[in-house]
């Protein structure tokens, strides 16, 4: 992983983190212990979710960087719909509270959201990838270009 990607992926996590441990805390108070268990599951779910998903686009990027956009738009919405799954499956489960659980994923999901639009526009990412000159130093680089 590159530098830049994973101080994205940083700047990413730690605000979703934040959200959730506010939501730990809150839930805690109104739901009790069931309530902070469940608020910090949901965190830690949006978190390797989303991770993993930055991850593969990463990846799909370097190996088929056509695909970069249709690939981002499809694991974002198999993203959103696997949440809608995890809400689900566990609405009627007595480990957690479900409905701090569910609050909690719909909140981090958002930050997580918001803090990647938030490290995207901030990130200095170069449209072109500069190619170092041929030769070596001191030679002019061969122009590929039209000479009309």
């Amino acid at each position: 992983m590159r530098s830049d990607d994973a101080r994205s992926l940083l700047h990413t996590a730690v605000p979703t983190a934040a959200v959730g441990a506010i939501a730990a805390v809150v839930s805690g108070v109104v739901a009790g212990g069931k309530g902070a268990l469940g608020a910090v599951v949901a965190t830690l779910v949006v978190i390797v979710f989303m991770g993993i998903g930055v991850l593969v686009l990463q990846r799909t990027a370097r190996s088929f960087p056509y695909l970069f956009q249709a690939m981002g738009l499809m694991l974002f919405t198999t993203q959103i719909l696997l949440l809608f799954v995890f809400v689900a499956v566990f609405k009627d489960t007595t480990l957690f509270h479900p409905k701090a659980f569910a609050a909690t994923i719909v909140a981090a999901t958002l930050a997580w959201i918001g803090a990647q639009a938030r490290a995207h526009m901030k990130a200095k990412i170069l449209y072109v990838e500069p190619e170092a000159p041929k030769g070596g130093k001191g030679e002019k680089p061969e122009n590929t270009g039209s000479s009309s």
